[in-house]
C-alpha cells in the first residue's frame, strides 16, 4: 500500500525571502520553484490586490496541487510547469517583458522527500528513482547500476563532496554484479556499512551526501543553475530583485559568484586604458548569505544547510 504523503510544508526563510522581494500591488514576481506553494502564498499575500505571479515547477504534482490550493487566485496567478532554466522561454509564452522579482528554492521539496514513491529519501523504502519530472529518462538506479566505478565515485565526489566516495563506489559496483539496485534502503544501508562513523554520524546520515550527489545528476541541477544565472538578470526590470534559496555549497558558491560578478562596478580586462563596460549590474541586497534561525532549524531540520542572497538590478544599467 502507497504511503501517504503528509500535506506539511514548511518554506525555508519566507519572510526574510519575501520582504527582500519588495512585493507591491501592481508587480510581476516569478516564483521559479513552486515545489508546496510557501513562497507562492507570500507573494500573493505580499502584492495583493493587484501584483501578478508566475510560479512554474518541474513536477507536475506540484502544479495540480497549486492549482487546487489557490483556485481563488488564479486572476492573478499563472501555473506552468516547466524547469526554471527555461524561464526566458516560459516570459515570453506569457507575454511578461521584465519582472520586478524572482525567487529561487533550491533542492528537493517536502512533498517529494516525504512520498516514498519518488525515491529522494533514504529513510523510507522506495523505487530508486529521484526525477523531479518524471518524463526523464534516467533514474537514480540507472546512474548506479550502469556508470563505471572510476565515474561514480568521481559524480559522489563532485557532487556530494563526500570523502568516502571512492569506497562507496567501489562497494556499490562489487555488490551490482550479483544484486542490482533498485531500492532507496538497499543503496542507503550499503553506503551506511562502508562509511567509518563519525562525529557527525548522529546528526547526518552517512547515506546523505551520496543521495544529494545522485539526485542533482539526474536532474541536471547545476546545469538548470548556470543556465538560469546566465540569462536572469536580462529579465529582471530596473530595480527588480532576485532573491535565491539553496541548500548545497556547490550551488551558493555559484550564485555567490555570479552575484558579485554582477556587483562589481568595472568588469573590463585591466590592461584596457579605459572602462568600456557598462559599470555595476547589480547590488548586493545581502553582503553574506543569510541564515535559518535556531528557531527555524529546531522546528524544521530540514533548514539547517539553507543559504540565502539577494541582488536588486540597478535601474541605470537595464538594456
Amino acid at each position: 500500500m502507497k504511503k501517504t504523503v503528509s500535506p506539511t510544508h514548511i518554506p525555508v526563510m519566507r519572510n526574510a525571502a519575501v520582504q527582500l522581494l519588495g512585493c507591491r500591488s501592481g508587480g510581476t514576481y516569478i516564483d521559479g520553484t513552486l515545489g508546496g506553494g510557501g513562497y507562492t502564498e507570500a507573494i500573493l499575500e505580499a502584492s495583493a490586490p493587484d501584483g501578478r505571479l508566475l510560479a512554474i515547477d518541474w513536477d507536475e504534482a506540484a502544479i495540480e496541487r497549486a492549482r487546487a490550493r489557490f483556485g481563488a487566485h488564479l486572476d492573478r496567478l499563472t501555473l506552468r510547469r516547466a524547469n526554471f532554466a527555461g524561464l526566458g522561454e516560459v516570459l515570453n509564452e506569457a507575454g511578461w517583458p521584465r519582472v520586478q522579482g524572482v525567487v529561487l528554492d533550491l533542492g528537493v521539496s517536502s512533498f517529494q522527500l516525504d512520498d516514498p514513491e519518488r525515491g529522494f529519501s533514504f529513510r523510507a523504502d522506495g523505487p530508486l528513482d529521484m526525477r523531479m519530472d518524471l518524463s526523464l529518462a534516467q533514474t537514480a538506479a540507472d546512474l548506479v547500476n550502469r556508470l563505471p566505478e572510476k565515474e561514480l565515485a568521481r559524480l559522489i565526489t563532485d557532487l556530494g563532496e563526500e570523502r568516502w566516495a571512492r569506497r562507496i563506489a567501489h562497494a556499490i559496483v562489487a555488490q551490482r554484479k550479483s544484486i542490482p539496485f533498485h531500492r532507496t534502503v538497499q543503496l542507503a544501508e550499503l553506503v551506511q556499512m562502508v562509511v567509518p562513523r563519525t562525529a557527525d554520524s548522529r546528526r547526518i546520515h552517512p547515506a546523505t551526501r551520496t543521495f544529494q550527489a545522485l539526485r542533482l545528476a539526474v536532474n541536471f541541477e547545476l546545469d538548470s543553475l548556470k543556465r538560469f544565472l546566465s540569462e536572469i538578470v536580462s529579465w529582471l526590470a530596473p530595480g527588480g530583485r532576485l532573491v535565491i534559496v539553496s541548500f548545497h555549497s556547490l550551488e551558493d558558491r555559484m550564485v555567490k559568484e555570479h552575484f558579485k560578478s554582477w556587483a562589481k562596478p568595472c568588469s573590463c580586462p585591466r590592461d584596457l586604458p579605459a572602462c568600456r563596460c557598462e559599470g555595476a549590474l547589480a547590488r548586493l541586497l545581502t553582503r553574506r548569505a543569510l541564515r535559518p534561525s535556531e528557531h527555524e532549524v529546531s522546528s524544521n531540520p530540514r533548514a539547517r544547510s539553507a543559504r540565502l542572497r539577494a541582488i536588486e538590478r540597478l535601474p541605470q544599467t537595464a538594456p
